[in-house]
């Protein structure tokens, strides 16, 4: 994954708060063929990753979340792709709405690829258009996503 300059992981999120390394982004549980396999992305996982991408997008639940540890800091998902090298990572605060959530992206994706806006500008972008729709007005559907690393 070290090619590619944005990196998006459409997931589950799993948070640990009390054992931050068991935190993960749940990729698929089943292989091609339906057999079970281990699909987590965990964060000891993450550490190991060499992925210098511009921006990790994390669409999942709680993925900006973890355990507040002393002289650490907040150690969690988007401390480990920052580790692995990733200039910023976009991660959410609370439990997403899928619906709203795919309206996000499409608008924060749309604003970077065709209009050129950096990931902030994108993001606030998304934000404001969310915002503007009764159907996603609400803060819960708009305001969930941050933005982490370097703001340019």
């Amino acid at each position: 994954m070290a090619q590619y300059q944005i990196v998006h992981l459409a997931a589950h999120g799993l948070l640990e708060t009390q054992f931050p390394d068991r935190s993960a982004v749940v990729l698929s549980l089943v292989d091609e063929e339906g057999r079970p396999r281990n699909g987590f992305l965990r964060l000891q996982d993450i550490y190991d990753l060499n992925l210098p991408a511009e921006l990790v997008v994390l669409s999942a639940c709680e993925t900006a979340l973890g355990k507040h540890t002393s002289g650490e800091g907040l150690v969690g998902l988007t401390r480990g792709f920052m580790y692995a090298g990733s200039k910023r990572v976009m991660a959410s605060l609370w439990k997403v709405a899928d619906q709203a959530t795919a309206e996000l992206m499409k608008v924060f994706y749309k604003a970077i690829l065709e209009k050129g806006q950096s990931p902030t500008e994108a993001l606030r972008t998304a934000q404001m258009a969310l915002r503007t729709n009764p159907k996603w007005r609400s803060p819960f559907f708009w305001a969930p996503f941050i933005l982490q690393g370097e703001y340019n």
